[in-house]
């Protein structure tokens, strides 16, 4: 009798050969865009930079000179220590071999007293190997202890071993200068945008006063050179649109040896400034490093610069009856530059746009507060002004949600009894949490803003709507609740729904951080991108993420004891990495794992997850599929009939998936 056994093509089949190990800078070429911007080279080319000013940053460099040449090159020249080019102890290499070829190899994991950088955009030790993975061709010189040491890579492998030589008459002592020919199969275009370059080094120059940055370009034969004595207010009296309203707010704090808690050194410097129309100017760093999607330092800024009018405002009872000040009233007409200085900052992603650490919040607030509370109650006429148009801003505000209001009329369907509603009727700052589970409603209830957070507990496993007709969606008691309470009613992607009822700006899915979370939160998405696809193109729809675990670590030395927080297992281990290397063993740290939301307090629920300031929340996108080309995806994944599509697609791709949404 024949065997009928099926049998997988080779194609298809899954064995141990199918399994492969990415070594070296494999995984940067296999998958750029996790390490880097991918839209042209700038970012691979400001990590050079950073290198150059974490130098200066250090005190060790006063000149950075960036030149594009003709042949399409750039190179980044700077007078600091220049990287050492002995051999690693351990690994038998030069060690500025071991920076440009090994993710993870750096200077700047060892933060504090002992490290070679107390501060510095450093992180992760993969910056200057990325720009080494992504270019054709790169040259590094270094001038250090009497030697010039020159290596040359193409495409990120050593092609022109190490060659030391005594340094030659005329020149320079030390530094390092690294030049890159960017590959320009890596982007979407080759060329290097002329204008973000030179904001960024303008912008260098102006968070190292007395730093000399140079960008000369070969092609039009120019040559600009910054170097600013004022600092932060010079930079921003220079770069309004408009004149401000009061004299510029200067100010800076910075932790010393005595503070208990933050390490010394670590705090920032600002400059803020107030004008009644025009745009406003908003630019962060920290450690030197532009953050341009924000963070918790702004967020601190924000904070600090709020209790402090709100403080004057209620001293002298300036607040009309009837007016509720919020933070954006205040903040709503400020520029500002922020520069901060974190000891081990925490960015969101490799490309460090923005800052995700959660003491940052309260290490720039603790110092902006007190701060502008002297200068306010020192200029009493002008912190009268500042109020003023605090207040109108708030007044405008107010009087737009009750618009909204009348708009709606007295037809509303009645909104379901478990929903917790918010106060305000701002769809701007409004928002809704959809959670799983009565007892995590419970704690989001109490956690929550009143003001502007409502909560709608969901009960057990939303229905999978990808096939369900939009006539029967109502039949599913969960899907009627949340489509009355967020007003708006369901439609299809060719349609023009009415989305004036809207009545959150942001629609935010809370679920457990475990596989059952996940599998709701799926879910709620397929809900949202079949029957409410105008929501996701506004980007009104969001995913909060909770935390896994939390760590208690006991005191050392001056710093307190802390409690962090971890979304996976991966942020799990760095805390406790980190841990080890303040001298805490893993022993001593305290980890407990949340089982689900209803095991958090209100507290905890708040600092982690409601908490704008210190919460993580993603907008859910396309990305980079079409609605149609994502549609096929989502059938594959949630369509009844696909499960030989689903295997196929796990198996082709399943050690690809992102922990993104």
């Amino acid at each position: 009798m024949a065997d009928t056994t099926p049998t997988l093509s080779s194609s298809s089949a899954y064995s141990e050969r199918s399994i492969r190990v990415l070594k070296g800078l494999e995984p940067v070429k296999q998958r750029p865009g996790m390490y880097t911007r991918t839209d042209n080279p700038l970012h691979i080319v400001q990590e050079v930079i950073d290198n150059a000013a974490d130098e200066a940053l250090a005190g060790f460099g006063k000149k950075i000179r960036v030149t594009l040449h003709d042949d399409g090159s750039v190179s980044v020249e700077d007078d600091g220590r220049g990287i050492p080019f002995g051999l690693h102890p351990e690994e038998n290499a030069p060690v500025v071999e071991l920076v440009f070829t090994r993710l993870h190899a750096g200077g700047k994991f060892d933060k504090g007293s002992g490290g070679a950088y107390s501060f510095s955009g450093g992180l992760h030790g993969v910056g200057v190997s990325v720009t080494n993975a992504l270019s054709t061709r790169l040259e590094v010189t270094v001038y250090r202890e009497g030697e010039a040491a020159h290596l040359v890579f193409a495409g990120g492998d050593v092609v022109q071993p190490l060659q030391r030589r005594p340094l030659q008459s005329g020149e320079r002592k030390q530094g390092t200068t690294v030049r890159a020919w960017p590959d320009a199969r890596y982007f979407d275009s080759p060329h290097l945008p002329l204008g973000e370059l030179v904001h960024l080094l303008r912008s260098k120059a102006v968070l190292m006063p007395g730093v000399s940055v140079t960008l000369a370009n070969e092609k039009t034969r120019d040559t600009q050179t910054w170097q600013y004595k004022g600092g932060l207010k010079d930079y921003l009296e220079q770069s309004l649109a408009t004149d401000p309203l009061l004299p510029l707010l200067e100010g800076a704090g910075f932790a010393d040896a005595q503070d208990d808690s933050f390490a010394q050194g670590e705090g920032a410097a600002w400059c803020l400034a107030f004008t009644e129309q025009g745009a406003v100017l908003r630019e962060s760093y920290v450690n030197l490093i532009p953050t341009v999607a924000g963070g918790t330092h702004e967020s601190g800024l924000r904070d600090g610069l709020f209790q402090a009018v709100k403080n004057f405002i209620e001293l002298h009872s300036l607040l009309p009856k009837g007016v509720k000040l919020m933070p954006d009233d205040v903040f709503a007409r400020a520029s500002f530059v922020l520069s901060a200085k974190v000891l081990d900052p925490q960015f969101q992603g490799q490309v460090k746009e923005k800052l995700n650490s959660r003491d940052a919040v309260r290490l720039v607030s603790s110092f902006v507060k007190p701060t502008l509370e002297l200068w306010l109650n020192a200029n009493i006429e002008h912190g009268k002004k500042l109020a003023e148009l605090a207040i109108k801003a708030a007044q405008q505000r107010q009087k737009a949600g009750q618009k909204v209001e009348k708009r709606k009329g007295s037809g509303v369907a009645v909104l379901p009894g478990k929903l917790t509603d918010c106060e305000s009727r701002d769809i701007a700052h409004n928002e809704v949490f959809l959670v799983e589970g009565d007892s995590a409603g419970g704690s989001a209830k109490m956690g929550r803003d009143k003001e502007t957070q409502a909560i709608l507990p969901l009960r057990g496993k939303v229905l999978n709507t990808w096939e369900v007709e939009r006539d029967f969606l109502f039949k599913n008691n969960e899907v009627h609740d949340i489509s009355v309470a967020i007003g708006v009613d369901p439609h299809g992607p060719n349609d023009s729904p009415d989305l004036s009822g809207l009545r959150y700006g942001k629609v935010c899915i809370l679920s457990d951080a475990d596989v059952d979370g996940a599998h709701i939160q799926v879910l709620l998405l397929t809900l949202f991108f079949r029957h409410f696809p105008k929501l996701v193109d506004a980007g009104h729809i969001y995913v909060a993420r909770p935390p896994l675990f939390r760590v208690d670590i006991p005191a050392r030395g001056k710093k307190p004891a802390a409690k962090l927080y971890a979304l996976d297992e991966g942020e799990l281990q760095a805390i406790l990495d980190k841990a080890a290397k303040e001298g805490v063993a893993r022993e001593k740290c305290q980890i407990s794992r949340f089982k689900g939301l209803g095991e958090m307090n209100a507290e905890q629920l708040w600092d982690t997850t409601l908490n704008p300031d210190t919460r993580r929340l993603q907008q859910v996108q396309l990305g980079a599929l079409d609605f149609a080309a994502t549609a096929n995806v989502m059938t594959q994944l949630m369509g009844k009939g696909e499960a030989a599509a689903r295997r196929e697609l796990m198996e082709l791709h399943g050690d690809a998936v992102a922990v993104d949404v």
